[in-house]
């Protein structure tokens, strides 16, 4: 979820924390979900190995070719002390507690495909520029020397060029069981470079893929071809966000007075899930920092949640703010 500064007419008149009614294509409504696939567009066996993904079919990974996830697997292990050192008062503490915890890991891991990768599955993610913790990351000298120099510019902590490395499928699976690693695009990647490998459709044959039926040919063009409006344009300044694309703030008649009401705390039922405490610019938190504020506003206008530098995650809004100060 982005943040984006807006200016509008001082009467433009949208609900907060939605969607702006401008953005929806009037034409979506007219299709109908597609009945053999339920919408989503996958053939039977691409569904199949998408659930085998996540855990929700049965996998049996030894069939697959993979070496099968045990309890005593240091990946498992590290994880069920990280979450019982986390959350003591949830977990237990104590042996019982980590072997407790170890178990339920195991049982969950070992049904998932995704932690049971073999190498051609490796190999397409390599090909789809997708395991950049293995391939963009220093492992000489002279590329710690690339990056140092890079983040002192105002840049990540990626390499701009693969460093040469080919992880094993048994890393990359070790590396899966550690937070956050494969997203929906990998699982993506791999059951579609799976389905051509076994020689299966990846889309459904009766919508070819669209996920839904429509009344007419041109009716589908008309829906293809919409392109989003941008709102009005105007003297007032607004605070946007780019998930749901919508306004959060009121229309203010200068930039000062949007700064001021973002630097002021964000009643509680609107902060929803965030962590304050680890970004302190959220504006879901107890409000932008006025430092952080200022030249967002004035200046930068656009900033993503998250960006990852050689200091690890910050808000987005934080990393743009302090890369402009740098140019300036």
């Amino acid at each position: 979820m982005g943040r984006e500064i807006k200016r509008v007419p001082m009467d433009f008149d949208a609900p907060l924390d939605q969607e702006w009614a401008g953005y929806n294509n009037p034409y979506s409504d007219q299709s109908t979900e597609c009945a053999a696939c339920a919408g989503s567009g996958s053939s039977p066996e691409a569904k199949r190995f998408g659930d085998q993904w996540y855990g929700n079919a049965p996998f049996d990974a030894v069939a697959y070719g993979a070496s099968p996830i045990t309890l005593d697997h240091p990946g498992v292990q590290e994880a069920a002390q990280r979450n019982c050192a986390h959350s003591p008062g949830f977990y237990g503490e104590g042996a019982l507690a980590l072997r407790r915890e170890a178990r339920r890991l195991h049982e969950l891991f070992r049904s998932r495909w995704m932690h049971h990768l073999i190498q051609v599955d490796v190999d397409a993610l390599l090909a789809a520029g997708r395991l950049m913790d293995f391939t963009r990351t220093p492992r000489t000298d002279e590329q710690r020397e690339i990056v140092r120099q890079k983040i002192a510019s105002g840049g990540n902590s990626w390499l701009p060029e693969d460093n040469g490395y080919v992880p094993t499928a048994d890393e990359v699976n070790a590396w899966s069981l550690n937070g956050i690693a494969h997203d929906s695009i990998n699982q993506w990647v791999c059951v579609k470079a799976r389905c051509e490998r076994e020689g299966v459709a990846e889309v459904c044959a009766s919508c070819d893929g669209e996920g839904c039926h429509w009344p007419s040919p041109e009716v589908k063009k008309l829906h293809d071809e919409w392109e989003r409006p941008e709102p009005p344009t105007g003297d007032g300044w607004q605070l946007w966000q780019t998930v749901s694309d919508g306004p959060l703030s009121p229309v203010f008649a200068t930039a000062d007075e949007l700064i001021e009401w973002m630097c002021q705390p964000v009643p509680v039922e609107k902060r929803k899930h965030w962590c304050p405490e680890a970004f302190p610019s959220n504006p879901w938190a107890q409000g932008w920092l006025r430092e952080i504020a200022d030249p967002f506003v004035k200046r930068v206008g656009w900033a993503p949640s998250l960006m990852s530098s050689g200091e690890g995650l910050m808000g987005g809004a934080e990393f743009l703010v302090n890369a402009d100060k740098r140019q300036l």
